[in-house]
């Protein structure tokens, strides 16, 4: 008896065909990913330039839990605005000079956890004492006294610049990171603009810069115009151009951390590019990878988490077109080196990045006449209670706001929406 052995059953042509062409199609995906995301960072990493080490102040030491392993110890990064104003595009050579000045100066503190963070914002018009300094062409820049703060900048560049807020500060700053603001008009549109709300129209033919009242997006030379005007917005001219800085730069980092950019490839690769087309920073973080790393360190920060404010600041008594740095500065630069947060006090008058522009700059622009304000933020006695508390009583005006009659008048100063 002979038994016959089935042959085995073949599947249809047209299934192996399917199969064939979908194994086919994600080979073709994964390997145009990789070669993407290669081609990406390799034009990002060219970007950069080649960073510059920065030489501390004899006596200002890292706090030694920094050296752990992993994000342990807190961070300092000192971010300065390079503003040419010639509208020669991105050259970052010529910080020692060539026209190149900081008009902003930011020093972020991020704490030892990476929860919270929080920019003190350094007035450019403030009398100090510049300390003898090494700029970029490893040139060495004398000392001088009763120098405008962004002195340090013009004549040294941002090593100086960093030399000069660690012998002001006695902090220790781990990176620093310069921006042209030719670029940050590419950053801008890179994430399809930065809401904001204007209290009343510019009308400033003088420098050209001409903006609506309202609630806005705001997108390339407009969003530049919106954060350097301080004649028509600024009752306190650069105090307040500051409180309007920090509240751009809060919507703009709401925006960049929004699922709007997050979701979309292009334009973070379009921020991105347009990033590192426009920094210069130290040795420490000068690819890629090395900003990568950093920014990683962020992602359980959250936005409710992010502050800015400006250091306490009063008129200078020889001359009141400039200011200096109050006693109540020691008290804040001393809350940073212990790596503690702003406290009730500083934080009264702060701006969040978790804001919306309804109660960062707020809607009812009907209402929003600038008034004179105070150009101190002078801390009280509760800023030494709990490092991580943060204010919960509220003195409203009645008007629904949610904001202080002193948070109110700060940001009628600084040409913002209440």
């Amino acid at each position: 008896m002979t038994i016959e052995t089935a042959e085995p059953v073949k599947p249809p042509r047209h299934r192996r065909t399917v199969w064939t062409a979908i194994v086919a199609s994600q080979l073709c995906l994964a390997l145009t990913t990789a070669f993407g995301v290669t081609w990406v960072h390799r034009n990002l990493n060219d970007n950069i330039e080649p960073g510059q080490t920065i030489e501390h102040i004899a006596g200002v030491e890292k706090d030694s839990t920094a050296t752990d392993e992993g994000p342990t110890g807190p961070l300092n990064i000192l971010v300065m605005g390079s503003d040419s104003r010639d509208g020669a595009g991105n050259n970052l050579d010529g910080l020692t000079g060539g026209g190149e000045r900081s008009d902003t100066t930011i020093l972020l503190h991020v704490s030892a956890n990476r929860k919270t963070a929080y920019g003190v914002s350094l007035p450019r018009d403030a009398i100090v004492d510049r300390p003898e300094c090494t700029d970029t062409d490893g040139e060495t820049v004398p000392a001088a006294t009763a120098v405008m703060f962004n002195s340090a900048f013009s004549v040294g560049g941002a090593l100086c610049t960093v030399a000069t807020v660690e012998s002001l500060t006695g902090i220790y700053i781990d990176h620093f990171v310069v921006l042209d603001f030719n670029g940050f008009k590419d950053m801008v549109d890179a994430v399809g603009g930065v809401e904001v709300c204007i209290p009343e129209e510019v009308d400033d033919a003088e420098h050209n810069i001409f903006l609506d009242a309202g609630v806005q997006t705001l997108t390339g030379q407009d969003a530049l115009n919106y954060v350097r005007e301080r004649y028509q917005l600024s009752v306190t001219g650069d105090i307040g151009r500051m409180k309007r800085q920090q509240a751009f730069i809060a919507s703009m980092v709401a925006k960049v951390m929004s699922a709007g950019t997050l979701s979309q490839p292009t334009r973070v690769v379009k921020f991105l590019n347009a990033v590192t087309s426009s920094i210069q920073v130290d040795d420490g973080i000068d690819s890629v990878g090395q900003l990568a790393g950093l920014a990683m360190q962020f992602q359980d920060t959250g936005l409710d988490k992010i502050k800015f404010i400006t250091v306490p600041i009063a008129e200078y008594p020889e001359d009141p077109n400039r200011l200096i740095w109050t006693d109540d500065a020691d008290e804040l630069w001393q809350r940073i080196k212990d790596d503690k947060g702003l406290g009730r006090a500083f934080s009264a008058t702060s701006i969040e990045a978790a804001d919306s522009v309804g109660t960062l700059n707020g809607t009812d622009t009907a209402t929003a006449e600038p008034t004179t304000a105070p150009t101190t933020e002078t801390p009280s006695d509760t800023a030494t209670s709990d490092p991580t508390s943060e204010p919960t009583d509220e003195v409203t005006d009645g008007s629904g706001s949610g904001l202080s009659e002193e948070e109110q008048a700060a940001r009628r100063a600084a040409g913002l929406c209440v």
